[in-house]
């Protein structure tokens, strides 16, 4: 009873397990498989991939700027990230895709399959970019390898009209082995293309993407010629933080200095004022000195005029030291010390400190009054009328040299200042032009 029963119910699963097996198919029977497995069952990546061997082997390249990560202006070294793409033929990975079941294109270990030895001239470092082990092949054995790597490449940065300053850095492309006859270069999109696309590049960094040109050439070399495509990368600086945080301060500095020529050259404070601003422009200079690129090849602009600057700085508050420091010494040498007076007159009897032309005026009339009729008292009274009128004319002399070197040191006080004004002039009018150069690239 119960046999007859299970009969049917085994006879229904077993057709089903059929079906199922018959729905479900190995990955070895697949065509993908087979095709892959064909494909690279006979191939030999290190041949290159052409019937006839005097045929070269042409690949196309392609550019996009990604991103502008570092320019290093001391050590002249641009660092970029850029999307790379390679294009060739490979005369060994075509097939029908009719065959297998229209499978037009598929994906295959890079490592497996032979690739052209194509290499940045410029790199100074080691390539950083994510792993990707597989290219793209389609049915007519066209590959398509794509690279997004960061490039470190050595470059000539000229900062001399920092921070308006335009770059153009060259990427080259080329065999490192084969020569054009084996392996020539060619453009994947035409050059116009290539030199305004920039949809790919992040702006939002200090650096703005002017353009990529691109130029193709033949490198003559001992062992022949090869094929090279070079990429230049014009790109420019974005001066507004610069301005902001150097330029505007600078010259505002600079004019703060420039009031302290309408205090009167022999006032003391104007040395501390000048001494302030001085203090000031120092610890500026040494708070921006990061801000300024350095370079062994050129200096910037602005750090010459900053140099002029402090220069002119140091050079008016030695100026009214020097200043102020005669005109002291000469008031102190000229000033009159008192001394004791010996009075004759009966007013008076006791000695008095006085000073000293006074006391000598005093003793004149003293004398002359008690001994007029005396003869042997004239030469006293002489030699003492003598050394008043030698005492006034050394003050005389005193008082016209230091007159003389005031107007000597007002003179160079105004060509001092005339000089300033000058170089702030030019100051201005040489930023301003860069900065409209800059706008106009």
């Amino acid at each position: 009873m119960l046999a007859s029963v299970m009969a049917p119910l085994w006879a229904c699963i077993l057709v089903a397990a059929g079906i199922l097996a018959t729905d479900t198919h190995h990955p070895r029977d697949s065509a993908l498989y087979h095709l892959s497995k064909q494909l690279l069952q006979k191939y030999h990546k290190e041949v290159r991939p052409v019937y006839n061997w005097t045929k070269a082997t042409t690949v196309y390249l392609d550019l996009f700027v990604h991103a502008i990560l570092d320019v290093d202006a001391e050590n002249q070294i641009l660092k970029t990230s850029v999307w790379y793409q390679e294009v060739w033929n490979d005369e060994f990975l075509s097939w029908n895709s009719s065959m297998f079941d229209e499978i037009r294109e598929i994906s295959l270990p890079l490592s497996a399959i032979w690739a052209p030895d194509i290499i940045i001239s410029e790199f100074v470092d080691i390539e950083r970019s994510p792993d990707l082990p597989y290219v793209y092949v389609n049915s007519s054995g066209t590959i398509e390898n794509y690279k997004p790597i960061q490039v470190v490449s050595a470059c000539s940065l000229e900062t001399y009209a920092f921070p308006f300053d335009v770059q153009n850095c060259s990427l080259t492309f080329k065999s490192i082995l084969h020569t054009v006859e084996d392996v020539d270069l060619a453009f994947l999109r035409s050059p116009e293309d290539i030199q305004h696309d920039k949809k790919a590049f992040l702006n939002d960094s200090e650096w703005e993407l002017l353009s990529v040109s691109s130029t193709y050439s033949i490198l003559q070399s001992s062992a022949g010629g090869f094929a090279q495509i070079q990429f230049n990368v014009v790109m420019r600086r974005h001066p507004l933080v610069y301005v902001v945080s150097l330029l505007i301060p600078s010259i505002f500095l600079m004019l703060v200095d420039l009031g302290s020529f309408y205090l009167p050259p022999n006032c003391r404070a104007r040395v501390v004022f000048k001494t302030s601003v001085l203090v000031g422009y120092t610890v500026f200079r040494v708070n921006m000195s990061n801000q300024v690129p350095r370079s062994v090849g050129s200096t910037p602009l602005i750090g010459h005029f900053f140099t002029i600057c402090m220069a002119f700085l140091v050079l008016s508050l030695a100026k009214s030291i020097v200043l102020v420091k005669f005109l002291h010494d000469e008031q102190r040498g000229g000033q009159e010390q008192p001394f004791l007076c010996l009075r004759g007159d009966t007013d008076a009897d006791r000695p008095r400190v006085e000073p000293r032309a006074q006391c000598a005026v005093v003793t004149e009339s003293s004398l002359y009054g008690e001994h007029l009729a005396q003869p042997g008292t004239l030469k006293e009274v002489w030699s003492q009328l003598q050394s008043i009128s030698n005492y006034l004319q050394t003050q005389d002399q005193t008082d016209q040299q230091e007159a003389e070197w005031l107007v000597l040191l007002s003179r160079f006080d105004r060509l001092l200042f005339q000089s300033y004004l000058f170089m702030l002039g030019i100051y201005t009018i040489t930023l301003c032009s860069l900065w409209a150069l800059w706008g106009g690239v």
